[in-house]
């Protein structure tokens, strides 16, 4: 087309079959270098990377999951049962598996636990919409029915199952974490860390602008110390840091602390690079020497003299500075992470030094930007030390600190309890909970089926898939715990449509959800299985858009890279 400067695809052509376009010799018409791949070929392809992906993780869902061990390219090994973390371990090349990669990603983000399922939901909705491709339905047909199925699925949710946690109270949230905890590695001592989980979250307690409470995950630091049994773990009432004294010589309590947060070294000053001094009588050469003592002197006097007796930085600190600061009763740590920092900064009422110069050109150092804690104190655990600050000015922040035999069972509980608290922070920021076991999942499917009956257009058969292919999760919950998945899945349907037909006299069906340690079926929320709503809503939702992304993809036209011919070759 002369009005357009795309470059064209293939051109009709009535000889031209399907595997003549594939194979064209790389060539495609139009001028344009590569493959191209289109229709069905392409959309079973797809779908086959998404199953193969969730495949992986399948067997890793639920209180009876298996961990897997991933193995990178320089040996480094990690041992974890967490969907988002076994997806960003693998290294996955097809460009509709990074969609469910992205998904994990998104959904450990937005809601912090439920990574796994909504892997497994996203492939088996795209399992059974490929299927009604086959069938010779539209995909436009199926993405509107998979749309209108979320949107009553996630309004059903919200009216009919959700059920409010000021009726159950404190207990509600250890019950919730310790649901999240029941597929992890914490399961054993799971009442124990469930109530660390909880206590540590409501200590971060804030309130905004608007009046809401807010719980910031990111307050509570957990910091991870070879030796011991994971039962010994405790919670530590401030913030805490993987750091030392600089110092042997420098106190290991200070009451009333005014911390420098310096963003700068602490080094004999340099002239920078470049920079060249011709000196024509050495006599001077000591004064320059002494000069360059005497700056740094003057910047450390500077911090002292505001007030600050705990002094951060984030780069060195040498033998000579140390000096200063052990005379004056300070403590001071070097090279603390930047993530440190900026915490340590929200928690105290501080503020990052980037240099001591002001507008003017002088060196100053202004005592409103120290921040304030009631006691910093250094602490021996197992080998190594670490720097807790008390009583933070600011924001209330917590840490916890975990024991563990070795590196992979730290790793995995820290995993473990950071979306046990992702949990109770969602629970009680949403206020709503739902029961789990397959719950959710085995009542959405009856109520939409008996929807999709009463639609009359071409959305009903996408509705009536969507319906089964929620069943993937109690079915997979029940595989993993070897039970028998046809019998306890038709228990639970059947609990669940008695519940829906009749519900004043099954009310208490509605909760029905598997018992997968003794292989029965039974009352969910009385057991205390119970995740967030918010939860279940977002992972329907985020499967279905995944699912729906990919099953948008009918063509597929890879580039391939020119290969350069250098003349004279």
């Amino acid at each position: 087309d002369p009005t357009t400067n795309a470059p064209r695809a293939c051109v009709a052509d009535p000889h031209l079959t399907m595997e003549n376009k594939q194979n064209f010799g790389g060539q495609m018409m139009g001028g344009m270098e590569g493959d191209r791949e289109s229709g069905q070929d392409v959309r079973s392809a797809n779908v086959m990377a998404c199953i193969a992906i969730a495949n992986v993780v399948k067997t890793s869902l639920g209180p009876v999951g298996l961990d897997k061990m991933l193995v990178d390219d320089i040996g480094e090994t990690t041992v974890t049962n967490d969907g988002a973390t076994i997806l960003s371990l693998l290294e996955v090349d097809h460009p509709a598996g990074k969609v469910l990669v992205d998904l994990a990603q998104l959904q450990d983000k937005e809601v912090g636990d439920g990574t796994t399922s909504v892997v497994i939901l996203a492939a088996e909705l795209l399992r059974r919409a490929n299927e009604l491709v086959g069938m010779k339905i539209h995909p436009t047909s199926i993405i509107a029915g998979y749309r209108l199925a979320m949107k009553t699925a996630i309004k059903y949710i919200n009216q009919k199952m959700a059920i409010k946690v000021d009726k159950l109270g404190r207990d509600a949230l250890i019950q919730a974490a310790k649901t999240s905890m029941s597929s992890k590695i914490l399961n054993v001592d799971s009442d124990f860390f469930a109530a660390m989980a909880v206590d540590s979250v409501l200590q971060v307690k804030t309130v905004n602008s608007a009046g809401e409470a807010k719980f910031p995950v990111n307050a509570i630091n957990i910091l991870k110390a070879h030796g011991r049994g994971s039962a010994e773990s405790r919670r530590i009432n401030g913030y805490a840091l993987n750091c030392t004294r600089a110092s042997q010589a420098m106190p290991t309590k200070v009451e009333k602390a005014k911390i420098a947060l310096l963003d700068y070294d602490l080094r004999k000053f340099k002239m920078s690079l470049g920079v060249q001094v011709v000196v024509t009588d050495p006599k001077k050469l000591q004064d320059i020497r002494d000069r360059e003592e005497d700056i740094m002197k003057e910047r450390i006097d500077l911090v002292l003299r505001a007030g600050a007796n705990v002094v951060l930085t984030t780069k060195g600190i040498d033998d000579m500075c140390l000096k200063y600061f052990v005379d004056a009763g300070a403590i001071a740590v070097r090279r603390v992470k930047k993530d440190d920092m900026r915490r340590i900064a929200k928690a105290t009422g501080g503020s990052i030094m980037l240099s001591l110069a002001g507008m003017d050109g002088e060196e100053s150092f202004d005592a409103s930007s120290l921040g304030q804690a009631e006691m910093v104190y250094e602490e021996r655990v197992g080998d190594n030390e670490m720097l807790v600050f008390e009583g933070c000015a600011s924001l209330r922040s917590g840490s916890i600190l975990l024991r563990g035999p070795n590196e992979y069972t730290l790793d995995e509980m820290e995993r473990s309890l950071h979306d046990a608290m992702c949990v109770v922070k969602r629970v009680l920021e949403s206020n709503d909970v739902v029961p789990g076991g397959g719950a959710v999942e085995a009542g959405l499917s009856i109520y939409l089926e008996n929807f999709a009956t009463t639609l009359s257009s071409r959305e009903q058969m996408a509705i009536a898939e969507f319906a089964d292919a929620l069943l993937v999760i109690p079915k997979t919950l029940a595989v993993n715990a070897a039970c028998d998945a046809t019998e306890l899945v038709a228990k639970l349907r059947a609990d669940h449509n008695f519940s829906q037909m009749d519900p004043a006299k099954y009310a208490a069906k509605a909760h029905s959800g598997l018992n997968l340690t003794d292989g029965t079926v039974h009352n969910c929320v009385e057991a205390g299985v119970i995740e967030p709503a918010m939860s279940k809503a977002k992972s329907i939702a985020f499967a279905t858009e995944a699912a729906i992304t990919i099953l948008r993809i009918d063509d597929r036209i890879t580039i391939q890279a020119r290969e350069e011919q250098h003349p004279g070759m």
